[in-house]
């Protein structure tokens, strides 16, 4: 059986990592330059930097970390720790509330890939046949019944395949398009909205003089933010994620990244109140697809006549877990 796997986040590569072990035949195609979806790190160069430890910059801008829950999830996180692929996170947490006032967060274990969170996409993705920026325009049936295969048109005018089933693991609002041939779940995934998120990401000359690493925030134009460099296996310089909440998101998705950027640099500085240092680099990303609101409770989509199958966090929920236990239940569906 031939199975082509559309997106080559953690669902996606989750079920196409489970189908080859049950002997499929699977191809991975992803639109981005490396796998990984939103679990993915940003790094920078900068040639002209007058020390070390700023000429090269990483910042885990989509993801952050993740928490453990179910069991079948506990089991590969423990591969992954073998692998020395992931690590436990110590850093302090608090939370800060619309009167700015700081509380410290609960002491539940957070993981993060090493040395940066990408790092999880690059582990999943060894063995398998992944096809990175590769993007798939439409899906289409070369027959009809359960004798129909499956086409994949390509951005560059190829054709792929044909394949015995398709698991579409990309944002339902990208899901829709390439569902057409199953209206079934095409309408399901269009019913599902997603909301966008901005992450800027600045460098700093000097130590943030904050008593935490990271923090939920409310009442602001941000929703998180978080030092990455104290996270393990990261670089010397004094870097932080900050992402935009999400109703500010969604209102400022039309915004250029260069006025992102500062204002969200600003939202920090009052949140620690004005102690910033001197900030040498900042520069901010839009994730278009960043969340469900809200997702479903249905693990994975299966159209068995048409031997598709749609998964992802939209599909189980918010979280690296489930878009974990979302390829988990592809997998099972396509067999």
């Amino acid at each position: 059986m031939r199975i082509l796997v559309i997106g080559a986040g953690i669902a996606g590569l989750t079920a196409a990592r489970h189908l080859q072990e049950r002997g499929r035949d699977v191809t991975v195609v992803d639109k981005a330059r490396a796998p990984g979806g939103r679990v993915s790190t940003r790094r920078i160069v900068d040639e002209d930097a007058d020390r070390s430890e700023l000429a090269a910059l990483a910042f885990d801008h989509g993801a952050q970390y993740f928490t453990v829950r179910d069991a079948r999830f506990e089991r590969e996180v423990e591969a992954w720790h073998k692998a020395r692929t992931v690590q436990v996170w110590h850093g302090a947490l608090a939370t800060f509330d619309s009167e700015g006032r700081e509380a410290l967060e609960d002491e539940r274990r957070r993981w993060v890939g090493v040395p940066s969170m990408s790092a999880i996409g690059r582990h999943l993705a060894r063995g398998l046949d992944v096809h990175c920026e590769t993007r798939v325009t439409a899906l289409a049936r070369d027959g009809q019944g359960a004798a129909g295969r499956w086409l994949a048109s390509l951005h560059d005018g190829r054709t792929l395949g044909p394949f015995d089933a398709a698991v579409v693991a990309v944002p339902a609002s990208q899901a829709v398009p390439l569902l057409a041939e199953s209206p079934s779940l095409a309408q399901r995934a269009a019913a599902v909205r997603m909301h966008p998120c901005w992450a800027a990401m600045a460098a700093f000359s000097d130590r943030v003089p904050t008593s935490f690493d990271g923090a939920f925030v409310t009442g602001s134009p941000l929703g998180w933010i978080a030092r990455d460099r104290s996270k393990p296996r990261r670089g010397l310089a004094e870097t932080w994620v900050l992402h935009g909440a999400g109703a500010w998101s969604e209102a400022h998705a039309g915004d250029a990244p260069d006025a992102v950027g500062p204002f969200l640099l600003n939202a920090f500085g009052d949140l620690v109140r004005g102690s910033l240092p001197l900030p040498v680099h900042l520069s901010a990303h839009r994730w278009p697809f960043a969340c469900a609101d809200p997702p479903l409770a249905a693990g994975a989509l299966a159209d068995h006549d048409r031997h598709v199958v749609a998964c992802g966090d939209w599909c189980a929920g918010n979280r690296i877990e489930a878009a974990f236990l979302s390829g988990l239940a592809a997998a099972d569906a396509v067999r």
